[in-house]
């Protein structure tokens, strides 16, 4: 909810939102119905800010579906085929990482979800040929921080950024966390606050999932990926059929209706305080594992990711065929097969790595997309239809043009 204020409080004239209770359409009577599954919506058109870096960090340790078998009654052809994951990086207890230094020597540091994001946010800079005094807003998507407070402030600094010469604040919203971080992102930059954003997507799930619960902790593993977002400047000695618009239309929704599917809630332990009289009972502040209802999941996603990539497509006044590549949040292979055929996309078109790194939650879009970009498969001027769902329960999709 904060962030979707906030989000309302960014948009600019050409977008539009709404917020709105689902319509019963079996109630004749005019009576005021209770608005409580309220929902909200933004969405918008082309957006001149361009993505040109991307970068990720996934940690050192790796748990095939093999390693899994000695853990839990289950199998690698159970797990691969419900699906698609083979292995997944996991952040150990007290893990180290061997980094070379700039004088070539290796050196032991420790492994975590934010030298994960310094990590991908550096490899990101280098690609977009910027440096840390460029970036002017930093966001960090994440639902599972090493800093209850936030990360983006001291990832912003771990990377560079001079003391008070750029904000950074943290977002939550789980699986959609980092598609929304870009378009929130993209405000800032179109409205002239920002020139240089840097959008992280990291997330450690495997931190607070339940894993004496073998159908659940088999799905997530740990990553962090980093986008590096330009403003597009009309003069900017654009190119042939350039125009500076990266972001070609957007849509983006919540239902916290169906926040008890999917969760991690917070979970408090009695501790008494000798205040005069009884004392009083505060408490020590923890959360519990994930709780996850899979089967309503699921069908929410094959149900409103097409639509949500169709509203999106509509924003930016293109077809399905324009699209030259679907990049889903790493879920579940199933997930985007059914995706791809609703929309009537070859797989061929479908960029996935969820078989190596599991649900990495707000990680999984830009680490696809930095081995997608890598490897030649994503070229300049590229359209990518991305899409983000999850927890909240929220959902979004943006229609991206690479570079």
């Amino acid at each position: 909810m904060r962030f979707l204020l906030a989000v309302i409080a960014l948009l600019g004239s050409t977008n539009s939102v709404t917020a709105f209770a689902p319509i019963n359409h079996h109630h004749h009577h005019h009576h005021p119905t209770q608005q409580i599954n309220t929902a909200l919506a933004a969405k918008g058109g082309k957006l001149s800010v361009r993505p040109i870096g991307i970068g990720s960090c996934a940690p050192s340790t790796v748990i095939t579906n093999a390693d899994m078998e000695a853990v839990h009654d289950t199998s690698d052809e159970w797990i691969r085929t419900r699906t698609g994951i083979e292995q997944r990086r996991v952040l150990v207890h007290e893990g180290t990482r061997k980094i070379i230094g700039t004088d070539g020597k290796e050196t032991e540091t420790p492994e975590t979800l934010r030298t994960l994001g310094i990590e991908a946010a550096k490899n990101a800079l280098e690609m977009a040929g910027k440096s840390p005094s460029d970036i002017d807003l930093v966001i960090c998507a994440t639902s599972s921080p090493d800093d209850l407070f936030g990360d983006a402030p001291s990832i912003a600094s771990a990377i560079g950024i001079e003391a008070g010469k750029c904000v950074a604040f943290d977002l939550t919203a789980a699986c959609s966390g980092f598609l929304f971080g870009i378009v929130t992102a993209s405000q800032f930059l179109t409205n002239g606050a920002s020139q240089n954003a840097l959008v992280l997507g990291a997330d450690a799930l495997t931190r607070w999932v339940d894993w004496d619960d073998r159908n659940s902790c088999i799905l997530f593993g740990d990553g962090a990926g980093a986008m590096v977002l330009t403003r597009s400047d009309e003069n900017e000695g654009l190119t042939g059929s350039e125009d500076g618009f990266g972001i070609l239309g957007y849509a983006m929704h919540s239902n916290g209706a169906g926040y008890k599917d999917l969760n991690c809630i917070y979970k408090g332990e009695p501790k008494k305080i000798s205040t005069p009289g009884e004392g009083t009972v505060v408490e020590d502040g923890s959360y519990d594992s994930m709780g996850m209802n899979g089967r309503k999941v699921y069908s929410f996603a094959t149900r409103e990711v097409p639509t949500v990539l169709e509203e999106a497509l509509e924003q930016a006044g293109i077809s399905v065929d324009e699209v030259d590549h679907l990049l889903l949040h790493q879920a579940n292979i199933r997930i985007m097969e059914t995706v791809a055929s609703r929309l009537g996309m070859p797989m061929e078109k479908v960029i996935t790595n969820l078989n190596k790194y599991g649900n990495t939650s707000a990680a999984s879009i830009p680490l696809a997309l930095d081995e997608a970009v890598r490897s030649g498969r994503v070229k300049k001027g590229d359209v990518i239809a991305c899409a983000g769902f999850g927890a909240g329960l929220s959902w979004g999709a943006a229609i991206l043009k690479w570079g």
